[in-house]
């Protein structure tokens, strides 16, 4: 199956949207967030600061009478340039973000869009990495892909097991503060996998310009599952 088979069989599998947060949150209290390198306004934030950060995705939120800020998938972003983590080399940067992110309060709770099994889960504590992290495994229709849950709570992965079986709509996680997320504001990052590469309790959320035609063949847009706009 080739990316776009990939993304149309995702589509295809609810004409309504899967859902990761709470189901009484109505799509109309969601707005989308620009942290891109284009957004202006990140210029005069110090975007390392997640305290600072935070104020401006809260106002955000507060501004358009929402609960939730969304989006992100493709985003180049300046905000990974504080940590060594994504810029080991300078030539080999990575700042192309390959999930979407979901901004709202730590705690909140998190779900499986789709019956699952957990395949792996990791505490990556590098800075700006995604702090706990769960890996569900789908298979649907004989066709079997992953979903990727970053930044949430340390309680999230404490009593976990491999092979762990959820149904849809399961809450799987809480989300984690930015005392053990990476150090960012509270938010869910949500990926789709083709292909997990061996990965356990990981897989890059974030890619150079070089790798990107690999990463968006094998994690296509979220949004097809969420169907957020």
């Amino acid at each position: 199956m080739d990316s776009n088979d990939f993304s149309g069989f995702l589509n295809k599998i609810s004409s309504k949207p899967l859902l990761v947060l709470d189901a009484s949150i109505p799509n109309s209290k969601y707005i989308s967030l620009d942290l891109s390198e284009s957004n202006e306004i990140l210029n005069s934030i110090d975007v390392s600061s997640s305290s600072k950060l935070d104020s401006y995705i809260n106002s955000h939120i507060k501004k358009h009478d929402a609960l939730v800020a969304y989006g992100g998938y493709l985003e180049v972003r300046n905000i990974y340039k504080r940590s060594l983590h994504f810029n080991k080399q300078a030539e080999d940067g990575r700042n192309i973000h390959l999930g979407i992110d979901l901004w709202c309060d730590a705690n909140t709770p998190i779900y499986t869009p789709l019956d699952a099994t957990v395949h792996s889960f990791k505490n990556n504590t590098n800075y700006g990495d995604y702090g706990p992290t769960i890996i569900l495994k789908h298979s649907i229709n004989q066709v079997t892909f992953y979903t990727l849950y970053g930044h949430l709570s340390l309680a999230s992965i404490k009593d976990l097991k491999i092979g762990q079986v959820f149904k849809q709509g399961d809450r799987i996680a809480t989300l984690g503060a930015a005392s053990v997320n990476g150090d960012y504001p509270p938010h869910l990052h949500f990926q789709v996998i083709k292909d997990i590469q061996g990965y356990i309790g990981d897989y890059p959320g974030v890619c150079n310009k070089k790798d990107l035609d690999f990463y968006m063949r094998n994690c296509p847009d979220p949004n097809v599952l969420l169907k957020y706009a």
